[in-house]
């Protein structure tokens, strides 16, 4: 994905993503190191933790991600990620936030919330924009 999108961007690739809890952890790191290796800047966050810390699975992202040698930074609210993606974008730039999709919800250790990557993003950008459509 993030190779497609690197011709779309005549300014800088961001991606936002993370990796689900109770799932493989072994991609984790491999994840990291291809965000940073392709992206100009990752900013690593919570994707359905599930029943596992979200910072441990960041750290598991981490340990990739300065392998990659990329810029990354660590956001662990998913909300304020988007937001701190959409806030360092600049005309020209792409950002991609991958993991979610069409899901409309985040699964934590004790509840399931509503959360939909799109309306998030929607908001973000009305509200970095002032408001205006």
């Amino acid at each position: 994905m993030l190779r497609a999108a690197r011709p779309l961007a005549d300014g800088r690739l961001i991606v936002v993503f993370g990796c689900g809890g109770d799932r493989d952890r072994g991609k984790r790191p491999l994840m990291g190191r291809v965000a940073t290796s392709l992206a100009d800047l990752a900013i690593v966050t919570s994707d359905n933790p599930r029943s596992e810390d979200p910072l441990a699975i960041i750290a598991e992202i981490e340990a990739g991600a300065r392998e990659g040698g990329g810029r990354y930074e660590i956001e662990p609210d998913r909300r304020e990620a988007i937001a701190r993606a959409v806030r360092v974008a600049a005309p020209g730039d792409v950002v991609v936030i991958a993991g979610k999709g069409h899901e409309t919800y985040q699964e934590l250790a004790d509840r399931t919330i509503p959360f939909d990557d799109r309306v998030v993003a929607r908001e973000e950008i009305l509200a970095h924009l002032g408001g205006a459509p």
